[in-house]
């Protein structure tokens, strides 16, 4: 039995044919152009086939399921806006159920599906509750309870990146202020990284990027605090702290057996997860809790979750 997955992103679609293992037995990718949610459809559809094309063995696909990221009506069928996609009121479920009238087409956001992808053959495998956070431009994530997707209590789903960390702090790109995401994103390093270069020229990351605002990335603040650079140390040193809060509200609301952190900044390995599991047990209520781990699927985590729709359904 085989299913599609379909990672929509904003500059690529990445699909792939998913068999009952949750391997990908065949992959593609093509741009993403901003044509509307009917022509993205299509686009699909086009390569989907061309997939199946190459792959004669794959006799019967069951469902078709895609991730994008965004917000999801509670029927999971509207794409409310995903600015990156243009995407505004979209009922893209509905036209890329055109493309595949005879298959069943499921619609998530991108973080449930990584979270779901996780459940199947990564680091929430045997797990009945796990939480997924991603850190990149943004913060997402995902919930696990009682061994499937938590889809929320209206079906809203769980926007975890926008939990209030810090009353009437940073500015946050929803128009709230003082969200995880504003703290905990790869984006807000590189913020307060600039921050921080500019008042300190005598720091590694101001000889190192010139001055150039433009250098100056997550990846770039993280190398200088290896290097031993105070400034980027403590630069590093505030953002661990509040992702180690964050960390402490998720455990103390739904005692994960594991919590999983995925996205660019995780790169950092274990100059991150030590620090980071030191400041969760110094201030969790609990003297014991679950683990706090890398999420392992990478870039495959949009593919296998977006197939495993139709199995969480």
């Amino acid at each position: 039995m085989y299913r599609v997955g379909i990672d929509i992103g904003g500059t690529s679609i990445k699909i792939g044919v998913v068999d009952d293992a949750l391997q990908i037995v065949r992959r593609s990718a093509i741009p993403f152009r901003c044509v509307g949610g009917e022509a993205v459809a299509a686009m699909i559809a086009e390569e989907i086939h061309k997939l199946l094309a190459q792959e004669p063995k794959i006799e019967k696909i069951e469902s078709v399921g895609v991730v994008l990221p965004g917000s999801i009506d509670k029927t999971q069928s509207i794409v409310l806006d995903a600015h990156n996609l243009d995407f505004h009121n979209v009922p893209f479920r509905a036209q890329l159920q055109a493309q595949f009238p005879e298959l069943q087409v499921y619609l998530a956001n991108d973080a449930d599906g990584a979270a779901l992808a996780e459940l199947g053959r990564g680091a929430f495998e045997g797990c009945k509750t796990a939480v997924l956070l991603t850190l990149g431009t943004g913060v997402g994530g995902g919930v696990i309870l009682g061994g499937k997707l938590f889809s929320g209590g209206t079906g809203l789903g769980a926007e975890l990146g926008h939990m209030t960390l810090v009353n009437g702090g940073e500015y946050c790109t929803c128009g709230n202020h003082g969200c995880v995401e504003a703290y905990c994103s790869a984006t807000a390093l590189k913020r307060d990284g600039i921050r921080a270069m500019k008042a300190h020229p005598e720091s590694l990351l101001a000889k190192k990027s010139g001055g150039d605002e433009a250098l100056i990335d997550a990846k770039f603040v993280i190398d200088c605090a290896k290097e031993g650079d105070e400034t980027a140390m403590a630069v590093f040193d505030a953002y661990v702290d509040h992702l180690a809060a964050a960390c402490i509200s998720v455990v103390h609301i739904l005692d994960p057996e594991v919590i999983a952190i995925g996205g660019g900044v995780c790169h950092a390995g274990e100059f991150l997860f030590e620090p980071l599991r030191r400041g969760i047990d110094e201030k969790c209520f609990f003297s014991e809790h679950g683990k706090i781990v890398p999420a392992v699927m990478g870039n495959d985590a949009g593919i296998v979750g977006a197939a495993m729709l139709a199995l969480n359904a």
